[in-house]
């Protein structure tokens, strides 16, 4: 599907590196495209609205914890999507959407809210997109980032092909370094799960005292993960230095296991590898929905489309709201979510010839206002639809970002899924801003940081 992005007539092909952006084609940022390059300008029908800036701070009461107020509390939805009337909307839904009402038809549904686009970033990132724009260029092969060290977000604002797209979702702005409590949970079958409480740190280069310059242009950020609990699982942690182009300079990885009280380097922590504390229902490259080098897949871009997706899920984010309330048999509450009609960029990325992935096919559908990964579906080696993943994201009114509530990755054979990043009834909300030092991410740090 070849679509025009407002004026801009994007020749989407599959595999191959285009010219860089020019000058006149970067003018349209903030003009007819917003800073980050998706169509300001509302659909035909009024379904989705023109973009008038996003939603600022103030536009509800934020706790003593940081949550977030619901500035759309009041609103009900236009209409529920369930299995009995799927098929009247499925040119709006993904194959993926399409299987879950197959697996769960007594419980999976998806409600449709009125259409706000939230997404807005600080002018210094909007800077930072434009300058990237026309500076920033692929390569190894599309492994990689050239000249991006300068501007450090939204590598492509305006791709030319489906890897472009995903170097978007992995450099777009997710505010200052980052320090989270959140849980995950893996239910069985009948529902039964238990909490895993974790703890981790995203740093960026930029905002990290006492980083060696020549060393930061390949680094992206660095970043911590702890199980705090339950027991049996405390005290485990990884890290990992996050490098821009993987091919040239590999992720560097190392765990601390409690029991072992050692620090191992761990290159396996990529890819297919098992997420940690996820019982095997995610890949380490499922964290984020997708992250990590793309060099394994062949990546075409199929077009832009307008579906529903998670969207200003601040209901789903309340501390009201108990872990209980959330996680139930075969997917989360779905009463609790909230869905909308956005344009996404669809993106298909296919395990090459000779490469080895659980994941034969991965079709990803990502937001055109904050270029997060909303949906996911993950193909076996059969072809077949194997996991479903839905991010069920927020936009920070007042840090300017977009953070998720949750994140699920549903196993459609197993009938089991995993859910992360709830932060519910954590002792305070994902924190933004927080200064850290280089020393907090070393070997060393790892294992005082594991000390249980």
């Amino acid at each position: 599907m070849i679509i025009k992005t407002g004026a801009l007539a994007l020749s989407l092909l599959a595999t191959s590196v285009m010219a860089a952006v020019t000058e006149q084609e970067a003018a349209q940022l903030g003009s007819t495209l917003t800073p980050v390059g998706a169509e300001k300008a509302g659909n035909a029908d009024g379904s989705i609205p023109a973009w008038d800036g996003g939603l600022k701070p103030g536009a509800a009461p934020v706790d003593a914890k940081g949550f977030l107020g619901d500035p759309f509390k009041d609103e009900k939805p236009l209409f529920t999507i369930t299995a009995a009337n799927a098929e009247q909307y499925k040119d709006k839904l993904t194959p993926g959407q399409l299987a879950m009402f197959k697996r769960y038809p007594e419980t999976y549904k998806i409600p449709v809210y009125p259409t706000h686009r939230t997404a807005w970033s600080p002018s210094n990132i909007y800077d930072a997109a434009k300058q990237s724009a026309t500076g920033v260029e692929l390569v190894s092969d599309g492994n990689g980032l050239g000249n991006f060290s300068a501007s450090r977000y939204y590598a492509f604002p305006i791709p030319k092909n489906g890897v472009e797209v995903y170097w978007n979702h992995v450099t777009r702005y997710r505010g200052e370094n980052i320090h989270r409590w959140a849980v995950q949970a893996v239910p069985q079958v009948d529902g039964a799960y238990t909490v895993v409480e974790t703890e981790d740190r995203n740093s960026f280069p930029q905002f990290t005292d006492g980083v060696n310059a020549e060393e930061a242009k390949n680094v992206l950020y660095y970043y911590i993960f702890a199980v705090n609990a339950p027991a049996r699982l405390a005290g485990t942690v990884s890290m990992a230095h996050e490098t821009i182009d993987q091919v040239k300079d590999p992720r560097k990885a190392w765990t601390y296991n409690a029991g072992q009280r050692r620090v191992r380097r761990a290159p396996q922590l990529a890819y297919d590898a098992p997420g940690l504390a996820s019982d095997g229902m995610r890949t380490s490259d499922n964290a984020d929905m997708m992250n990590g080098s793309p060099d394994r897949y062949d990546w075409k871009l199929i077009g832009k489309k307008e579906i529903y997706i998670p969207y200003n899920n601040y209901k789903l984010q309340s501390p009201s709201l108990k872990y209980a309330d959330i996680v139930k048999p075969g997917h989360i509450n779905q009463d609790l979510t909230r869905y909308e009609l956005h344009r996404v960029w669809h993106v298909q990325a296919t395990l090459k010839p000779g490469e080895r992935h659980i994941y034969a096919k991965r079709d990803m559908y990502f937001d055109e206002d904050t270029w997060v990964m909303a949906e996911v579906d993950h193909y076996d080696g059969r072809g077949q639809i194997w996991r479903v993943g839905e991010n069920y994201t927020y936009n920070h009114y007042d840090k300017g970002l977009n953070a998720p509530a949750a994140q699920g990755f549903y196993d459609l054979i197993a009938g089991r899924y995993i859910v992360a990043a709830m932060s519910n009834e954590s002792k305070l909300a994902p924190q933004y801003g927080v200064r850290t030092k280089m020393s907090e991410f070393t070997p060393a740090a790892l294992r005082n940081a594991g000390i249980r």
